[in-house]
């Protein structure tokens, strides 16, 4: 449904402020309840045309169109990979299909979503791995621990609306690099203990869940760890490195398409689900008041002020959540300690599937000197 101008005009008009209220209420929903699993939030629907050996034909779309390594998901378990645009025109886009569990006959309609690996690391990558858990305020946070060989581990922190399958697209290079690798969980995931009052909040307190995970990490062995996280995921990453009573253990800082201006990501997901500018203004003042968001303490992340550890920022400029703008002022201000990679045309957190070579060399640059 969408709401615009006219429903706030509408209930001010009435002289309920009461409704105006609930409106803002309403449209902070999806901001305060982000969700975990199932397929990734506005996820771009296809259709397929055509299927052929080793290739697929989709409808154009500007999704279907971009270059990189995506998902197609169909009914309750469709799932196959397209990799690059072998043909393109106005009438459709034919794709790579490097593999699929089923086949998606033509006249399907398909998701295109950036969960190209699905499962846990030994039945998607064939890593191995153990089911661990860090004791976080709430009780167990499940994890999944793959082994490596160096004493620096890497805590990875998917974002909202995603589970610990985001993380599975970087751990092949982490492998390669031979670093050990936590993928973990916070509260509110599915497995983990909920929030206390059912809430998100933005990183403000699952911050905490990351920084038990940096006790496991530091209580089973390892001598320093970098913190690696996806859209708040990456805001959750800052903020334990910024506050953590361990915070001298983290060397580094990995960041994909961090949230540093939370007002307008909260009103840019608003947007982008059909509400107009103005009730997603009302939405993010009530999704503030909701969750008790520390707008100064985002600033000051934003800002860099506590950055003490060399970071990578991985952000794209076309990125329609987490503003890149705010990406390229931290960068600015912190060019002593940031390193700033742009990938063009990505969309939010889907970094990698945009150009995955380039993204693992970002990753091996960055990561080697901390070795």
């Amino acid at each position: 449904m969408r709401w615009g101008t006219a429903a706030v005009v509408a209930a001010a008009a009435a002289g309920t402020g009461v409704a105006v209220l609930a409106l803002g209420r309403r449209v902070s929903e999806r901001a305060v309840h982000p969700g975990a699993g199932g397929a990734p939030k506005g996820a771009a629907q296809v259709r397929v045309t055509g299927l052929a050996a080793g290739r697929v034909t989709l409808t154009r779309t500007p999704q279907s169109a971009r270059p990189g390594r995506y998902a197609l998901e169909w009914g309750a378990d469709g799932h196959a990979v397209v990799g690059d645009v072998l043909q393109s025109s106005p009438q459709g886009v034919t794709r790579r299909l490097e593999r699929a569990d089923g086949a998606p006959e033509p006249g399907t309609a398909v998701r295109l979503t950036p969960r190209v690996y699905r499962g846990d690391p030994g039945t998607a990558l064939g890593l191995p791995f153990i089911e661990t858990a860090a004791n976080g305020e709430g009780g167990a946070l499940p994890a999944w621990y793959v082994d490596g060989k160096r004493g620096i581990w890497v805590l990875l922190v998917h974002g909202p609306g995603a589970d610990r399958e985001q993380t599975l697209c970087a751990m092949p290079q982490l492998a390669r690099l031979g670093l050990p690798v936590l993928s973990v969980t916070y509260r509110g995931d599915e497995g983990a203990p909920a929030s206390p009052d059912g809430l998100g909040h933005f990183g403000e307190t699952e911050w905490r869940d990351v920084e038990a995970a940096v006790r496991l990490a530091l209580d089973s062995g390892a001598g320093r760890v970098v913190l690696y996280g996806w859209s708040l995921g990456a805001t959750m990453a800052l903020q334990t490195a910024a506050r953590s009573t361990w915070a001298s253990a983290v060397s580094g800082l990995i960041l994909d398409s961090p949230v540093l201006d939370w007002p307008a990501t909260v009103r840019r997901q608003a947007t982008g689900a059909g509400v107009s500018a103005p009730l997603a203004a009302l939405g993010a003042l009530a999704a503030e008041g909701r969750s008790k968001v520390d707008l100064a303490g985002f600033a000051r992340l934003a800002e860099g002020t506590d950055l003490q550890v060399p970071t990578l920022v991985l952000h794209s400029p076309a990125d329609a959540v987490a503003p890149w703008q705010a990406a390229a002022r931290l960068g600015e201000r912190r060019a002593d300690l940031v390193t700033l990679r742009p990938v063009p045309g990505a969309e939010h957190a889907a970094l990698w599937n945009a150009d995955p070579g380039g993204y693992e060399e970002s990753l091996r640059r960055f990561l080697t000197p901390l070795l």
